[in-house]
């Protein structure tokens, strides 16, 4: 199967879930212990908010709710021919998860309540055995439905249960017989935050994003102002950054509107989030191609990437489809955690390929800064160790933050951290701007930017590489091609001179 295939099928795959309105469409139950269980939903949940301002969003309301709409079990016609067992909704916080479940004599812990334990009168068989919780006895929340003979549809009632504690909220449908078979549940559920339709661990990144919007602005600003004044010096290397910049801008504020959206109706807007996708992963490519070429000298110590061009661009290729499943699959239409073999499936590809860039990053950037400080190009040689140390900065930050994802992960893992998980995402998307917040310093556009870009003048003579690069002189030059070199002018002033001509003179060693 194609990558693009499995782009399509995983896509289709997570839309059958909208947001903090869970849809189930003929979902099946599956075996679980004694108990065959279908797994309605997890969502971090703040409190009912009784004098919670009011706001323009009728969302906004302080009303927390998990409200049940139309959910019906159906059978198949041909196992009609009994009265069932219950099939319970199941709603607990993740701190009263021990209250569901028991044993008998110390045994083997089942959900559904047995012969046994029905004996020793803690439970009714064929029912989900569970207590009060300590702090609130009327939770866990626990009701059903039972078939009827003959019947092949049962209807849970219409039921809304406000939230009174902020936690972790699960919801599983259970039942307990075995002569159910090919039993499947339809409708919806609808989970609400005082604040709107975001779950609680989504809701943060919505201001996240907002005052990321406003940072990608103010870059922009200083960026493109500097670039609109000396644009006849700018050179391709400060094209990309602008692209790079351009791409973050409709990136966050694409994030923003999602969010936006997603918390004011309830449904994510599928359209918005695939494009918010789409432009994070092609920025996060071509963020990575453009710190290859630079760290390669492409514009600075050789003019073209020659034998290597198509290896790149092949590179750049597998990154972005390895990273737009993985995007796609984590946020259209998703609120669950994916399971572990699934995510693990699908971040190995983009993890392999992101330590193969720097590898590949910091060998080029040893063998660029060899060359300068051979050819002592001073100038460019410093700009280059810069470049060489925020790197490096940025690497050994970017492992110390693996290290506390996977502590992080490894303590919480009934997501009861689910208030401070934002943080995870967040800070990456801080780590990308900062480092292109440097780039943009050090290769800002400016009156000697040419200095930093590679001259075909005879002067920046470079390395061969023996099967990629060939260096081409050209027979006759023509006026015309020293129209961009900019004219040698008489500087006034001791001190001036000095400077000026310790630029030209290293131009002319370059």
């Amino acid at each position: 199967m194609s990558w693009l295939s499995v782009l399509v099928f995983l896509l289709l795959l997570s839309l059958r879930v909208e947001a903090s309105v869970h849809y189930y469409n003929a979902e099946k139950f599956y075996a679980k212990g004694n108990a065959f269980v279908v797994h309605g939903g997890s969502e971090g949940i703040y409190s009912f908010a009784p004098n919670h301002n009011h706001t323009s969003l009728a969302a906004a309301n302080g009303d927390s709710y998990i409200r049940f709409e139309r959910i019906k079990f159906c059978r198949n016609k041909d196992f009609t021919n009994f009265s069932s067992w219950p099939i319970q909704a199941v709603v607990f916080e993740v701190e009263d998860r021990d209250t569901i479940g028991g044993s008998a004599y110390g045994g083997q812990r089942a959900v559904c309540c047995t012969g046994d334990l029905a004996k020793l009168g803690v439970c009714t068989e064929g029912q989900v055995i569970h207590r009060p919780s300590a702090e609130n006895s009327d939770w866990p929340q626990v009701f059903g439905v039972s078939f009827d003979m003959d019947d092949e549809e049962a209807v849970l009632p219409l039921k809304s249960i406000q939230i009174t504690k902020t936690g972790m909220y699960n919801l599983y449908f259970i039942h307990c017989d075995t002569r159910l078979k090919e039993l499947v549940v339809e409708g919806k559920t609808v989970w609400k935050n005082p604040s709107g339709y975001l779950p609680g661990r989504m809701a943060p990144m919505k201001i996240f994003y907002q005052f990321m919007s406003f940072a990608f602005v103010l870059l922009g600003i200083f960026w493109f102002s500097k670039y609109a004044r000396f644009w006849r010096e700018v050179f391709p290397l400060q094209n990309c950054i602008t692209l790079v910049i351009t791409l973050g801008m409709f990136e966050m504020a694409l994030w923003y509107f999602d969010y936006a959206e997603f918390n004011e109706t309830g449904i994510r807007p599928t359209g918005t989030t695939i494009w918010a996708v789409t432009f994070g992963t092609v920025k996060r490519t071509v963020s990575r191609l453009i710190i290859l070429i630079v760290s390669m000298g492409y514009g600075v110590v050789r003019p073209t990437l020659g034998g290597l061009t198509s290896k790149v661009v092949m590179l750049g290729g597998t990154f972005f489809l390895a990273s737009e499943v993985l995007e796609m699959v984590e946020n259209v239409g998703a609120v669950s955690d994916l399971s572990g073999k699934a995510r693990l499936f699908l971040v190995l590809p983009s993890a392999v390929l992101d330590v193969f860039f720097i590898l590949c990053i910091f060998t080029s950037l040893s063998a660029t800064l060899n060359k300068l400080q051979a050819r002592r190009m001073m100038v460019k040689l410093d700009i280059y160790r810069k470049f060489t140390n925020t790197l490096a900065v940025a690497v050994i930050v970017s492992v110390g933050w693996i290290c506390y994802e996977i502590y992080f992960k490894s303590i919480d893992i009934y997501n009861e951290r689910w208030q401070n998980a934002w943080i995870i995402p967040a800070f990456w998307q801080v780590l990308s701007f900062s480092l292109l917040s440097v780039i943009c310093a050090l290769w800002a556009p400016s009156q000697n930017s040419t200095r930093y870009a590679y001259r075909d003048d005879g002067s920046d003579e470079f390395d061969r590489d023996d099967t990629t690069l060939t260096l081409i002189k050209p027979s006759t030059v023509s006026s015309k091609d020293f129209t961009g070199v900019p004219e040698a002018r008489p500087v006034q002033g001791g001190s001036n001179t000095i400077s000026n001509g310790g630029d030209l003179e290293e131009d002319k060693t370059e």
